[in-house]
């Protein structure tokens, strides 16, 4: 690592000199760390008083050990890539042994500690944890459903491969989300079988009303598939993590030399937090550039995962009877949630104007980046957001693990919201690709946030998702703009979607100059005409829907609150309007 003085410069101000000195700390992969360069900027200002400090992170791959700390102490620091630079928590397996059509390797540590992990990559392809369906078409239909008894009844043929196996999961398709539920038994019962799970996702997973399991008269039950378990191992570029056993198994795909080939599993669930406090933020600090990539996410592993709705996972959730009567013409409530938040691998909180710009996100298993509680101003701009299994984007709070997901979140420090975010001309695609009913950018109780010109592709629900709350009462949300993107090629997987959007009260909200087309056709959706274009959902209030291109006027206003406004949406739009939208040049 070096230090590099680069310039001094003089200037005259109320006949008072004053000088900026600026510095690069140069970096390079293994020689020192980020984290050594960050204690090395923070001695530089401190020292020798310079202000203007750039890291250059010179071309390689970053392994990180535990997540890159950015505190109020690395305040102004730029960061920036020469070359191509690589930010990973990803460990490499090697060693691989033949066995049969197999190849087995011994599971690496990472940190004294043997790795747990749900994602692998095979030369920076993701293989596929093995499963009972080669394609998602072919996936079974639950038969019924016992509530009471926590039990899911399915033909026997879906579960006899794995009726005695340890750790098996099943992915339940539920409307607009999907469920990881760890299998816990299973009864054959002639054609069919009784499947109970663990806790305490079982619980929470039985005990709400919405999302649930369908059980329908016209052959639209549930789809779900099957994984995690060494049965399954039987299609090329399918893996399986046997964590008892301190061993992974992968077939390869034609072509893959395993002696050769860079099999790369996440350590790490964080790449780098940038955290600092309401009194003591984090300011100015931009990151330009760089690729951030392998992360896992295990809380499906741990505890399951039963999403309310934007991979918001229920923490805890119950269906009320008689249902509570809510005030100023919201309708009858039948549901309680409390949510929890996926992990990220770049998280942001209690920072203003924190920059990301040209950097790459890709390999991640949750959400790509993260702005949470307490930021203010800065921007994602021109980034990449790829292969990955969340949310591309998240911004704002969705109320929190005390908040009670239909309440109105209002709280007496506004400070908490985030505030004047800008996510323009970013391409997000292939995201959403193991939790379907996330979205490409996720938008909870944001103000004066801006999102514009991005174009969002191969996403599994929903393109945009603005608000929360399910109800019209005032709230956190006011000033929110979508302005000028183009999404396509949406709800590969799930229905009850559109390409943009919204919950709850947003005061002075344009939604305005987008273009969205191409929706997928999922045969094992619940409702296969239940999709829309522009969707303004539950207690959508005081927002402007205007110069929007679609192919058709197909739309939901689904109760919503007052004074929304929709203004020459459709086919008949402009072409100089359906032109500019996407990333601008």
């Amino acid at each position: 690592m070096n230090i590099k003085v680069l310039f001094t410069t003089a200037a005259l101000a109320c006949c008072h000199a004053a000088s900026t000195i600026a510095a690069d700390i140069v970096v390079r992969p293994g020689e020192f760390t980020i984290e050594n360069a960050l204690q090395q900027a923070r001695e530089e200002r401190r020292l020798n008083g310079t202000e203007d400090i750039r890291i250059v992170l010179t071309e390689g791959v970053y392994h990180l050990c535990q997540p890159i700390m950015v505190r109020a102490e690395d305040n102004g620091i730029k960061m920036v890539a020469q070359g191509n630079v690589t930010v990973s928590g990803g460990v490499n397996i090697t060693n691989w042994r033949k066995q049969g059509k197999l190849y087995v390797a011994d599971v690496p540590e990472f940190n004294g500690r043997p790795i747990a992990f749900r994602q692998l990559w095979v030369n920076g392809k993701k293989a596929v944890r093995a499963r009972d369906v080669k394609h998602f078409d072919e996936m079974y239909r639950i038969l019924s459903m016992d509530k009471s008894k926590e039990t899911l009844y399915v033909p026997a043929n879906a579960v006899k491969k794995i009726a005695k196996a340890k750790d098996a999961e099943m992915v339940l398709h539920e409307m607009w989300c999907v469920a990881n539920l760890r299998i816990k038994h299973v009864q054959m019962m002639g054609d069919s079988a009784a499947v109970t799970f663990h806790q305490p996702e079982s619980h929470v997973h039985f005990k709400h009303p919405w999302p649930s399991p369908m059980v329908t008269s016209d052959g639209h039950n549930s789809a779900f598939y099957i994984t995690n378990a060494k049965e399954l191992l039987d299609q090329e570029g399918e893996w399986y993590l046997d964590y008892r056993a301190g061993k992974v198994y992968y077939m390869p795909r034609p072509g893959e030399n395993m002696a050769k080939a860079e099999v790369t599993v996440p350590a790490l669930e964080t790449l780098m937090k940038v955290e600092g406090t309401p009194e003591n933020r984090v300011k100015g600090i931009t990151f330009e550039g760089i690729t951030f990539a392998y992360t896992t996410w295990m809380r499906p592993s741990i505890c399951g995962h039963a999403p309310l709705q934007a991979g918001m996972y229920m923490t805890e959730a119950y269906k009320l009877r008689p249902k509570m009567i809510r005030p100023n013409g919201d309708h009858k409530l039948d549901n309680q949630g409390w949510v929890g938040r996926p992990a990220a691998a770049i998280l942001v909180n209690g920072a203003d104007d924190i920059h990301f710009k040209k950097c790459r996100f890709e390999h991640l298993a949750s959400t790509g980046v993260d702005y949470h509680l307490y930021t203010k101003g800065g921007s994602i701009d021109r980034c990449t957001f790829t292969d990955i299994g969340g949310n591309g984007i998240v911004a704002g709070t969705f109320g929190g693990e005390a908040h009670e997901a239909h309440l109105p979140y209002l709280p007496k420090d506004m400070d908490i919201v985030c505030t004047a975010l800008h996510i323009t001309n970013n391409l997000i695609t292939n995201v959403t690709n193991e939790d379907w009913g996330c979205v490409g950018i996720a938008a909870g109780y944001v103000r004066d946030i801006k999102i514009c010109h991005n174009e969002i592709s191969e996403v599994s629900y929903t393109g945009i998702s603005m608000g929360w709350g399910w109800n019209q009462q005032p709230c956190a949300m006011a000033n929110n703009l979508v302005d000028g993107n183009l999404i396509h090629h949406y709800a590969k997987h799930m229905y009850d979607t559109a390409g943009i959007y919204t919950l709850g009260a947003q005061p002075h909200s344009f939604i305005q100059n987008n273009v969205v087309r191409d929706i997928y056709t999922p045969p094992y959706a619940h409702d296969p005409n239940h999709w829309f274009y522009l969707y303004t959902d539950e207690g959508s209030s005081c927002i402007t829907v205007r110069n929007n291109w679609t192919p058709t006027e197909k739309y939901l206003k689904n109760a919503n609150g007052p004074c929304n406004i929709w203004e020459n949406n459709g086919p008949q739009v402009a072409d100089s309007i359906k032109a500019k939208a996407g990333i601008m040049k």
